[in-house]
Formats: structure tokens, sequence, C-alpha cells
């Protein structure tokens, strides 16, 4: 905590703490199952395979990229399970214990995410994991969580095309994102043509592969050009050329990390005008967080496909965008990541409460229909295939660094990671 010379805290930090303490009250009091304020059971009892959980306290890990070109993207995640941890904890743990974290850096490094998974499950013996950005980053880790049984919460709107019985995906897969995004832009804009980018691993691959499947087969309309970028790549003057000949009706970017920053400058320094919407830009994988280090003023005018936004107008994301900028500060921004980082630690802790058990096992078992009428993006369930219901939203991009809603699904859009003839 910052002091002022005298060593005392400042009044602005005495207020964040207050805001803090009363948002989690009023979330916790609304999120809490019916065992919240239960007495506390014997650790003989709900700990039976040897989990870091005393008669007081259990151990989980948060594990991200907080260094390297991942960095951006993944920060905002482990602020919000801090936050939610810290929720949890103020209406007292998890079946009556206090959750401590164990946090790891994955580096942004693939192996290294492997080498920290195993670390939290075998060393720490952790009862869960909030963690990982990228699918390369959650492909490195399955194993490791499913040959030591871990459960993972893994918060990145995906390629789907997987499904584990040691991982919750608490983002969306491709057919909440990519499939009705792409639908909203072929009926309400009239797009007919579409050029593809992304960074070059298995996330913007297989959803590109997805997306051209969709635009050809069922839209009916033609994908004029395709690239890919290594992670960290700065240059794409040349592509943008490619672009700018091409002429596509929709720019559709999967462009992720710090490269953003360089993408999107480089399209307006080159004249492409996204307000204008010829072309329009659409992207699956910037959110808020993201923007916070492109510039609104560089990405007004594109549109985004995704569950959450911060500016979605309900009740219980006022709370907890209160209760973010508390602790993190006025100009913090959330993205829809980052909203789903945060329900992972409520998720876990009413599965764990249902089961009545910190037993891996039995909190898998327990999982399929817990609901969350708390969440800040409204309302999600736990389907039987361990991902959430969820809404589909389309964000446009202002110059605030904020996007405005324009649309979103009537109702909860079921999750369907094998979707038929995609794969």
């Amino acid at each position: 905590m910052h002091t002022d010379k005298k060593g005392a805290a400042p009044r602005s930090m005495l207020r964040r703490k207050l805001m803090i303490g009363a948002a989690a009250l009023a979330f916790g009091l609304a999120a809490a199952p019916k065992l919240g304020f239960a007495q506390t059971p014997p650790t003989s009892e709900v700990n039976t395979t040897g989990l870091a959980v005393t008669d007081e306290t259990v151990k989980v890990g948060i594990l991200h990229s907080v260094t390297g070109t991942m960095a951006i993207s993944e920060t905002g995640s482990v602020e919000a399970e801090k936050l939610a941890i810290d929720q949890i904890n103020e209406m007292g743990g998890v079946l009556g214990r206090k959750i401590e974290f164990i946090q790891e850096d994955g580096a942004s490094d693939w192996p290294t995410f492997a080498e920290k998974a195993k670390k939290l499950l075998v060393e720490d013996k952790v009862a869960a994991v909030f963690g990982c950005w990228t699918s390369a980053s959650r492909k490195a880790v399955l194993p490791v969580f499913e040959q030591y049984n871990g459960m993972l919460y893994y918060p990145t709107f995906y390629e789907g095309l997987e499904q584990s019985p040691n991982v919750i995906y608490t983002g969306q897969e491709a057919t909440q994102q990519i499939i009705a995004g792409l639908d909203w832009v072929s009926k309400e804009k009239g797009a007919k043509s579409f050029y593809l980018l992304g960074s070059d691993y298995i996330w913007p691959r297989t959803s590109n592969k997805i997306a051209r499947k969709h635009i050809e087969d069922h839209l009916g309309s033609k994908v004029v050009g395709e690239d890919y970028f290594p992670l960290g790549s700065t240059g794409f003057n040349s592509v943008i050329n490619k672009i700018k000949l091409k002429k596509p009706d929709v720019i559709y970017a999967i462009i992720v990390g710090g490269s953003n920053v360089a993408f999107y400058k480089q399209l307006k320094a080159a004249g492409i005008d996204m307000t204008k919407e010829k072309p329009l830009l659409l992207t699956i994988s910037v959110t808020e967080d993201e923007i916070r280090g492109i510039g609104g003023e560089n990405i007004v005018g594109a549109y985004a496909a995704m569950k959450y936004f911060e500016s979605l107008k309900n009740e219980n994301n006022e709370k907890f965008v209160a209760a973010f900028k508390a602790k993190y500060g006025e100009d913090s921004v959330i993205g829809d990541v980052t909203q789903a980082a945060y329900e992972g630690p409520w998720l876990w802790k009413a599965a764990v409460e249902k089961a009545g058990s910190f037993d891996i096992d039995k909190v898998r078992e327990a999982s399929p229909g817990i609901e969350l009428t708390t969440a800040p993006e409204g309302y999600v369930k736990i389907h039987e295939n361990h991902h959430l219901w969820s809404k589909t939203r389309i964000g446009h991009a202002q110059t605030d660094g904020q996007y405005e809603v324009v649309y979103e699904t009537k109702d909860l859009v079921e999750p369907n990671p094998f979707p038929e003839g995609y794969q």
C-alpha cells in the first residue's frame, strides 16, 4: 500500500478498502450458497485426498502471464481472481476456510505454464487453479491436470473442439462467439467478403478455420485473404497493403497480446478509418484490457464479438465494476476475459459447497448445473460439457476505450464445443 510522508495510509486508499468490503458483502450475500455461513465441517470429511486444506485455510493456484507479450491481456485476469478471492474471504471463505493463493508466472511461454502447473498440483497440492489465457498455454497444461487430477478454471474465449473433466471453461467457445458474431455482421451489415488475420498459434488458426467454413458454407460469402503473425510481431504494413488492395467488407482480426498495439496504430496510420465501416473490422480478441494499450483513438469504430463488456448495464455489473475500480483504481479497465476469470472462484466455491468437499472428483461431479445469478454478465450456468451457457454480445469501440453494446442474443446460447461440420 502507498503511504504518505508520515506513513499513514491516504484517505483514498481507506475509501477503496471500505468500497471493496461493501461490494463484497453485497455480492456475497446474493451469491452465497446455503452452506456459506454453516458450521465449519471437519477437515477429515472435506479433504480425503491430501490437498492443501486445513481447518482454517484452503490453498488455490493462480497461473497467468504477468511478464512477456501476453501480460497485457492476462494481468486483468489475475486482478479479477484476486478480487473474487478477497470477496469470498470477506463473507467467510469456502466451507468456513479462508482462501490462500499461490501465484505463478507462465511468462508467455507454454513449457513454463506446464512446469508451473505441475508445481501447483504436485508440490503445493492446491485445491483448484485459476489460469491460462492462450489456447497454447491451456493445451500445454491440460495433460498435467489430467495426469494429476487437478481442476483448472480457464477464462478465455477459445476455439472449442475440447472437453476435459479437469477443466471448467468460463469463457465462450466457437459457436457462442465466432459463429454468432459472423451471423450478426452478415445479417446486420450485409458483409460478403472477409480477410482473416491472426497470431500464429492454435486458437487463431483453428478459429479462422471455423470462421472460413461458416463464411463459405453457411453464409455464402468468400474469404479473400488469410495471414498469420508470430506472437509479439510488430510489423503489419505489408498485410495492411494487401487488405487495401483486396478491399474486403470485413477485416476479421484475431491478433493477441502486445501485437495489437502495433497493428491498430499501423492500420490507422495507413488511412483505414474504421468509423466508416468500409472495411468494417470485427475482432474476437481485443477487450478493454488491450484497448488500454492500443489507445481508444486507434481502434474507434471497430466491433468485437464477446459475452461481456465493462459498459454492460445491469446491477450485478455495476457492483462488480465499482469493486474492481475501488481495488485497482478508477483508471483500471475490465474486459471479457477479466470478467470470466472473476467468475472462476465463485463457480468453484459454489461447486465445493454443493459437494460438501474439496475433493476434485466430488467438485467435478457437483459442477454441472451450478448457476451464478450474480455474474457481472448477468447469469451463467455450467453445462454438462463444462462450458457455460451465456449470451453473445457485439460491442462498438469508442474513443474512450470502452465498447458500446449494440447487440445481444435474446437468450443464453448453449455451449457446443464440437459443432457438427466444423471439425
